[in-house]
């Protein structure tokens, strides 16, 4: 493995019109009430989350895919292609889980076409050590929370304002991959620094 590469953790998570209902704040007396049309429609995000190895100062990158309907092969090779722009050509180690449509013969074939491409495997069964789980939980609990839309673009808006809110605080997507257990050279990033 390149020691000159980025490190990127890839998952996906779906999200539907329902809303995820959370506790919130309200008067004594008064209960809040959640009105929504009971709809089954689904969009899936995929994101793609690391720092480069060697060079921390280039700090951590956020790349976000979203789409109707689920992902299939198809659907996670946009993915790449999206994150191939996204880093510019330059290497890449990507961690994914052991979802089939990843290790497809379509998908490996089509991994092993890029030269900046190093697919590696997460342990099965561990969604602890992806910081992208971490992002999910944070968008979830935040944006997508109570969210009683009527159309998919709304649920949209909200994730991508999500996203904006995660890139705009730099110690978010850091704290996310240092959760992994990741040596991160120097330990405190130019933005976790704790003199400032």
């Amino acid at each position: 493995m390149s020691t000159r590469a980025w490190i990127v953790f890839l998952d996906e998570s779906g999200v539907w019109l329902l809303p995820r209902i959370r506790r919130t704040d309200a008067p004594r007396g008064r209960t809040p009430l959640l009105r929504h049309r009971l709809n089954w429609k689904r969009a899936s995000m995929a994101a793609a989350l690391g720092c480069h190895a060697t060079d921390p100062d280039r700090g951590p990158r956020l790349c976000f895919h979203l789409k109707p309907g689920s992902y299939d092969t198809a659907g996670l090779i946009e993915v790449l292609e999206q994150m191939k722009v996204f880093y510019g050509g330059e290497r890449v180690v990507l961690v994914r889980d052991k979802l089939s449509a990843h290790w497809s013969r379509a998908m490996r074939a089509r991994a092993a076409e890029q030269d900046w491409l190093i697919p590696e495997r997460l342990l099965a069964y561990a969604p602890e050590p992806s910081p992208v789980e971490l992002l999910w939980s944070s968008l979830k609990k935040r944006e997508l929370a109570n969210l009683a839309g009527e159309h998919l673009a709304d649920v949209a808006g909200a994730t991508e304002q999500g996203i904006h809110r995660i890139n705009a605080n730099p110690r978010l997507p850091w704290s996310f991959l240092a959760h992994t257990g990741l040596t991160i050279h120097p330990p405190h990033p130019p933005n976790l620094r704790k003199d400032q």
